[in-house]
């Protein structure tokens, strides 16, 4: 029955519901903020919110973590000069967050800092208030990069992946 349930909800959500769920200007808001936060340190970060997977993911059993591995990969976010791109995923026909981490931040920040990371994105979900989840994710991110690969002053570096909100 619950397999029923979650491929009737993913049927049913589809991109026009992850557009729904962030007006033009919340978008624009968060894009910005990715911007800003990329001017603070040498990380790279992405940010997506889908509605459902297609039939043939279901079919395959992917969850969240396997879709959010697959971006992951398909954006590069894995790809950076220095191995420090995060991946923020919002699957919202399973109401599911993953943010997945490259090897040059992930070995530096412990498991339970990314788990409370998910932890207060997912309550703001539930609190329907999905761009101001975001907003406070990407600060959060932001402050980790931060922390462990902070942008030399004065040194303009390139934009290795676009800052825009992925929507699918």
């Amino acid at each position: 029955m619950n397999t029923l349930i979650r491929w009737l909800r993913h049927l049913w959500l589809d991109a026009a519901d992850s557009r729904r769920c962030l007006t033009r200007a919340g978008l624009q808001r968060l894009d910005e903020a990715v911007t800003r936060s990329e001017a603070r340190h040498l990380g790279e970060l992405r940010v997506c919110v889908e509605g459902g997977l297609d039939l043939s993911q279901l079919w395959r059993g992917v969850d969240a973590r396997d879709r959010a591995l697959d971006l992951f990969s398909q954006l590069r976010v894995w790809d950076t000069e220095h191995n420090n791109g995060v991946l923020i995923y919002l699957l919202l026909a399973d109401r599911r967050i993953e943010v997945l981490a490259d090897r040059g931040l992930a070995q530096l920040v412990p498991e339970s800092q990314w788990r409370a990371l998910v932890a207060e994105l997912s309550q703001a979900l539930r609190d329907q208030s999905v761009e101001d989840g975001l907003m406070q994710a990407i600060a959060q991110v932001c402050e980790l990069l931060r922390m462990h690969h902070p942008a030399p002053p004065q040194v303009r570096r390139a934009n290795e992946l676009p800052n825009s909100i992925m929507l699918i």
